[in-house]
Formats: C-alpha cells, structure tokens, sequence
C-alpha cells in the first residue's frame, strides 16, 4: 500500500512548499522508493489554463494534455519524472464533478454537501495515484494558506484520512516562517505557533514543521518551536534561504527531513541517498568556466513566475555547458525599429517567449528582425515561432502585411492561421491543442544535429499553426521546415541554413527539461551564444583573436 505526505503551509504564501515537497521528493527516490506528487489547489477555475500569467505564473502542460499549475514543474524537474492529469486538481474540479454527479442522480435524492460529499471526492483524488500500486509514497502538496476560506474543505479532507488511515501510513509536514526583525536583530516564533494552532483548530498536527527562515536557527529555538507546536524538536527542520532552489535537497538532507520521515512512516533498509549526478549539476552550477547574456523577449516579465520553466531550462542547459547564463528580460511592447540595435547589441542570443494576442507581437517582429540580420543567435517557442514566420514573410519573401490570423483576421498573407480543428471551437479552457505530439526531423538540419533522432515527442499548448499554403514560398526563400508532424504535416520547427543558429518550435521544449536531462535545444542554443561571445570578444580584442587562430 502507498504511504501518503502531505504538504500544508501557514503564515503567508510564496514560501516555497512546491521546493520542500520536491526536494523531500527527491531524497526519498535518491534512496530507492518510488516516489511521485501531486498538487490540489483551492482556487475555483478547474484548471490554470484560462488564467492571466500575472495571475498564476506560467501554466504548465503534462504529456497527457493537462494544463496544470507551475509547480509541477518543479516536481518533473526535480525528480525526472512525467506528471499527468491525476496530478493536479482544483476546487472547480472537484465541485463539477460532484455537481454533474448530482445532476445524474448519483446521491439518490440526498442533499449534496462539503461534508460528505465533497471532501469524499476530495479524498478519491488524493489517493487515486495510489490505486495502481506504482509507488511507494505519494506526496500531496495542498495549495494556499492555512486558515483561508477556499483550503478548509482540503485540511478537513486530511483530517479524515489521517483518521482513516494507519498512523505509519499517512504525516503531515507543515511549512511556516520564522520572521526575522532587524530592529530587534531577533528572530519570532509567534507566527508559526498561531499557524500550528490553526491548523490543529481544523482537527490536523503536523509531524514535521519545516521553517523558513533567513536566518538560521539555533537549538533554543527549535526546541521553543516544539514545545509550543507540540512536535519533537528534530522534527523541526531549518529551510534557509539557498542560492538556488536545486540546493535545497542537500539542505534537507544535511536537516535529517527524510530520515525524520522514513522513520514516521515505518519504512526500514532504506538505501543511503545516491546524488552524485545532482552535486556534479550543482558544481558545475556554481562554479561556470564563462558567462553569456540572453535577451527573454516577453510581455509578462514583471512576473518572473510567468515565464517559469523557460528560466530553469536556462539554469539546466548553462550548468551543461559550464556556462553562467545571466537573462536581459525586454518587453517586447518597449522594442522598435528605432531603439531595438541599443537594447539588443550587447546580447549574445535571443529568446522570444511563448504568449498569446496581439500586445507586444510588433517588437517581436522587430527583434527577430534585427537577430537574423546579425547573426545572433535566435530561438523561438510557439508565439516566438510563428513571429519569426511573419518577419521572414514580411522583409525575405516581400509579403507586406503578412501576419497571424490570431492577431488580424483580415491579413492579405495569412502565414500563421487557426487549426482546422481549432475552427468550430468556441469553449476556451481546455480546448487548444494540448499535450505530447510526434515530430519527424529531417536530416542534415539543424534540429537533427540537436535531437540526433529523426524522432522525437514534444509537448504543444497552442491553436494557429503555420499555414502549409505558403511552405514551397519559405522553403524557396530558405527558411527549411526541418520538423513536422507525421499524421497532420503541421509544421513543428523552422530553421535558417545559412544562419549560425536561428531555429523555432510551435512546441514548448521547456516543458521537459530537467536537472538530469537537459532540453536539448537550450544546450545547443547556450553553445551557440558562448560561440558568439567569444567571436565578439575576440573581435574587440585582438591578442584574443590570434590566440584563436
């Protein structure tokens, strides 16, 4: 039977439980068990597709088509295994599926309430991952604060199988802050002892109580923090600010979290944790050979979160090339014909961002524009893909006015347009071409010297498409489709030949990069960029130049 953690947070959002849960993730796997996690969020939408990445970051898509929140991110990221629809759920969901059930009859004329009827269907889908025996343990991470109206039904939810269940087969971890006040140069307990307190109101202890903290923390604190939140003092666990999310596993490990756990749950002859592939990515992570600058072209920079996964493949595809990769965010609604040479000039490669609608799309074009007649090195995904299709129309094939339907329905050269079955669709969530799709490469391209296969599967979350009537146009003027799809001919990758590394995707390769397999295409666009800093520099410095030759 799987052994279930779960993951709570109290005194404020944003403290990271995502990290812990994944982190704690990690060590027990790095020790041999099976080990997967799942996220529930109080949030009403049924699922995080239809929001604003200022509201909720990037939305983050699983092999099978799940749109989900940017946590799972970090758990495939950390842990190097595929998430799926079961893997994250919503109030929304939960509360449709009790209602379509209502509507046919399923509860036999009873009045439908949060308790039973919705915390059992809560229930069902914390333990369904569970059901088919695959792992070990499961870690259910819930969403929100303690003490929010909208996660009351989820704690009560826990409760119940904490009572359910056998006490070595189910814990609580619960996350908090330990404040740190300079004027008094001290560190407070306070808040975390009123978290606890909610959350023992709502009929749940915690087992372990990880603090974060900016400080550390001594033994008089930890055993204050016991004794008033009634845990043993080594099951309170320092989480200190690290320099990098991917040293928290090791800070975990040094605290004694997953010993603490394998303890609670009963389960005895576990492995010492194997991580030499994970220092070895942390070493080259903090000691870089060289440096590159690259431009992230965006409309939702002011929100890091936004564009989450891109970041952390930049952070897995520098340590790859021993190279520190420092990220220049430029909004493309600043970027024009005027000012883009200034604002791009220092850069040693160019990304431009997934996104939707019409804002910004101008100085995409514009960007793009000034990366293929410079040879910077240039990558696009999705969005990024097809403004580089309508910039290549646009100043090479002399198709003035070409565009995307998505942003003008009317455009005379019509490159980028809508799906065919995207056309009779009027629902929004849920409904764009969504999950893992084949892609054939051709040979003797640059995407084959990336991949090294002449197939490959990567994940999609779009509705235009590059618009095939105009392919033996691109293909004469020399931007090669070097990937497609097999079964539809949708083109998946477009690329310049005579261009030192220029190449876009209609897929999300972000979407499955992770410490230990890096996304190909960012290790080779972090090559390409170092080949040009280094060309530049040895421009500007002649000694440097002859030492190259």
């Amino acid at each position: 039977m799987s052994k279930y953690i779960f993951v709570t947070g109290g005194v404020t959002s944003s403290l990271g439980k995502g990290i812990i849960a994944a982190s704690l993730a990690k060590l027990l796997q790095a020790r041999g068990l099976k080990v997967t996690i799942q996220k529930f969020d109080p949030y009403i939408n049924v699922d995080p597709g239809t929001l604003n990445p200022y509201e909720h970051g990037e939305c983050f898509v699983t092999d099978d088509g799940a749109e989900t929140d940017l946590d799972l991110g970090h758990y495939e990221r950390f842990l190097n295994t595929p998430t799926s629809q079961s893997s994250n759920v919503t109030t929304g969901r939960i509360y449709q599926t009790v209602i379509n059930k209502e509507r046919e009859g399923a509860y036999l004329g009873k009045t439908v309430q949060v308790i039973p009827h919705i915390t059992d269907e809560i229930k069902r889908r914390m333990l369904l991952l569970g059901k088919d025996k695959k792992y070990d343990i499961i870690i259910t991470e819930l969403g929100g604060t303690v003490g929010d109206i909208e996660s009351l039904p989820f704690v009560e939810a826990v409760r119940q199988l904490q009572w359910e269940m056998a006490e070595e087969d189910c814990m609580v971890v619960h996350l908090t802050l330990i404040p740190y006040l300079s004027a008094a140069k001290e560190l407070k307990t306070k808040p975390t002892q009123h978290s606890v307190r909610l959350l023992s109101q709502e009929g749940v202890h915690p087992d372990v109580i990880v603090c974060r903290t900016e400080q550390p923390l001594n033994n008089d604190l930890k055993q204050k923090i016991a004794l008033f939140c009634n845990v043993k003092p080594d099951a309170v666990i320092e989480a200190i600010d690290a320099s990098s999310i991917y040293e928290v596993p090791l800070k975990m490990l040094q605290e004694g979290l997953d010993v603490i756990v394998l303890k609670k749950l009963h389960i005895n002859g576990y492995a010492a944790p194997e991580l030499t592939k994970w220092k070895a990515f942390l070493e080259k992570l903090k000691y870089p050979k060289s440096k590159v600058t690259i431009g992230l072209i965006g409309k939702y920079i002011e929100l890091q979160d936004a564009y989450k996964s891109i970041l952390e493949s930049f952070v897995h595809a520098g340590a790859m090339n021993e190279c520190k990769v420092e990220v220049l965010d430029v909004h493309s609604e600043t970027i024009n014909v005027d000012n883009v040479a200034e604002k791009l000039s220092k850069l040693d490669g160019l990304l431009v961002a997934p996104g939707f609608g019409s804002r910004g799309v101008e100085g995409k074009i514009c960007a793009i524009k000034y990366a293929r007649e410079n040879e910077l090195p240039f990558f696009g995904i999705c969005l990024g893909m097809q403004m580089a299709v309508i910039e290549f129309a646009r100043n090479v094939l002399g198709f003035e006015h070409a565009h995307s339907t998505e942003m003008v329905k009317e455009t005379p050269y019509p490159v980028i347009d809508l799906m065919d079955e995207q056309k009779e669709v009027t629902a929004k969530g849920g409904t764009m071409r969504l999950g893992a799709y084949p892609c054939d490469i051709k040979k003797d391209t640059l995407a084959y010297t990336i991949y090294k296969q002449t197939s490959i599967s990567e994940r999609h979350r779009h509705r235009w498409e590059f618009n095939n009537k105009y392919l033996a146009d691109f293909e004469k003027a020399g931007m090669i489709p070097s990937g497609k799809n097999p079964a539809t001919g949708l083109v998946e990758i477009v690329e310049l030949p005579d261009h030192p590394f220029f190449i876009g995707v209609q897929y999300h390769p972000e979407l499955k990069s992770t410490v230990e397999n890096p996304q190909p295409i960012f290790v080779h666009f972090i090559k390409a960029a170092k080949a040009f800093a280094e060309k530049r520099n040895a421009i500007k410095n002649p000694l440097l130049q002859s030492e190259m030759i």
